[in-house]
């Protein structure tokens, strides 16, 4: 099983890290026999799995339900618990207390966005409490309604500097990778070039230490939103849709339950009913 070590160790050697998410026991179960090095359990389940219009409202009860059964189906795998909106926000002691929620629930870590003085504690708190931390810099979904939407991030070498001060911030209080997110490849190549601990990146180019997406955007499963930085390696939508389809057909014109999948008495016990 991959620790933080593992993740450090991976970027020192040049070898890229994989993260997909998951939030449900057989989806984390093929993910680990695919050989994934980490699964994160995000709050995007808040639409993908929940039908929420945003993430803001899933809760932290509600995600370490969804780590729970991800714990099982990747019982040997490194997975990652986001925290949710509000769950850290108020004081160091309720964003821990939350923490060690998701780690009692089977997370290996959690994920914590942005960087400010009251993060920094919290993930100091947190590494000091045997909780291992991954940042999330660039496109903070938790502040969307702040920063005006989905808005590219470090558009400017400023910005970029700025992004990077931020993420030699969270190295320093013991993150051991930082997420970055909806940035121009070049600004994420320059961060990950001036930190020493990994990179993930989702929409921030092929320079970062490795790339995490939303499983259900890669496999065509959610169709209600795809961000421009996602390749579909399948289509389960059109999949399901037709055994849907060729089910209920099969079901109304009594082809199925055909004999293969129906159950049979002796003749000896047919008689006896006639």
């Amino acid at each position: 099983m991959k620790t933080v070590n593992s993740f450090q160790k991976l970027k020192d050697n040049n070898e890229k890290i994989t993260m997909l998410t998951a939030y449900d026991y057989s989806t984390a179960k093929v993910l680990e026999e695919a050989g994934i090095d980490a699964v994160l359990v995000g709050d995007s389940l808040a639409m993908v799995a929940l039908g929420y219009r945003d993430t803001y409202i899933v809760t932290a009860d509600e995600m370490c339900t969804f780590v729970r059964a991800v714990s099982k189906g990747a019982q040997n795998t490194f997975i990652i618990a986001d925290m949710p909106f509000m769950s850290y926000n108020i004081n160091v002691e309720q964003g821990l207390e939350n923490a060690a929620k998701m780690i009692k629930a089977g997370a290996s870590a959690i994920k914590l966005e942005g960087c400010n003085k009251y993060i920094l504690t919290l993930v100091q708190r947190c590494i000091e409490s045997g909780i291992p931390v991954l940042g999330h810099l660039g496109f903070t979904p938790q502040l969307m309604n702040t920063i005006g939407g989905h808005k590219i991030q470090g558009k400017t070498a400023e910005l970029t500097e700025e992004i990077l001060v931020n993420a030699q911030k969270l190295e320093a209080a013991g993150c051991f990778a930082v997420v970055l997110e909806l940035m121009p490849a070049e600004s994420a190549k320059y961060v990950t070039e001036n930190l020493k601990i990994p990179t993930i990146g989702i929409g921030a180019g092929n320079y970062c230490s490795g790339q995490i997406v939303v499983s259900d955007d890669i496999l065509g499963k959610y169709t209600d939103f795809t961000p421009k930085f996602v390749k579909k390696y399948a289509n389960l939508h059109d999949v399901v849709f037709n055994a849907a389809e060729t089910y209920i057909k099969e079901v109304k014109e009594g082809v199925f339950p055909s004999l293969d999948e129906s159950f049979t008495l002796e003749q000896e016990e047919k008689d006896k009913l006639c």
